[in-house]
């Protein structure tokens, strides 16, 4: 009877579990510019900006209106005329700033585009 468990500090525990973004993501991002469309599955509201970043997984887009956390909508990303359509889950909302989003049900075709912007990013890298 003398082993001694501990228990973590609360206050340690939650500072670990609430990571920043950078300590969340698991695919490289890119500086990407596209012109970015929204549309909140739920409401119909529009929402239109450029992304900053790209990676895998999601993307960053700039705008000065916002979706609510964890929203799905469905995203239209469209650069040097092509297009990428996919459904996607705003995972971090910055006022006025822009929408982290992820990416998680892109149909085969745009799955290939994705693929081929990031390869073209990580070769000018």
């Amino acid at each position: 009877m003398n082993k001694v468990i501990s228990m973590a500090n609360r206050a340690q525990t939650a500072a670990l579990r609430s990571g920043g973004v950078r300590d969340r993501r698991y695919t490289i991002r890119y500086p990407f510019a596209a012109d970015a469309v929204l549309i909140h599955l739920e409401t119909g509201q529009q929402i239109t900006g450029v992304t900053s970043d790209i990676s895998l997984g999601g993307c960053f887009v700039c705008t000065s209106k916002q979706f609510p956390a964890n929203a799905r909508a469905r995203l239209r990303l469209t650069r040097k005329g092509q297009e990428l359509e996919c459904l996607v889950t705003v995972r971090i909302v910055k006022p006025r700033v822009g929408l982290g989003i992820e990416f998680f049900d892109l149909e085969p075709a745009s799955n290939t585009m994705l693929a081929g912007w990031i390869d073209s990013l990580r070769r000018t890298r």
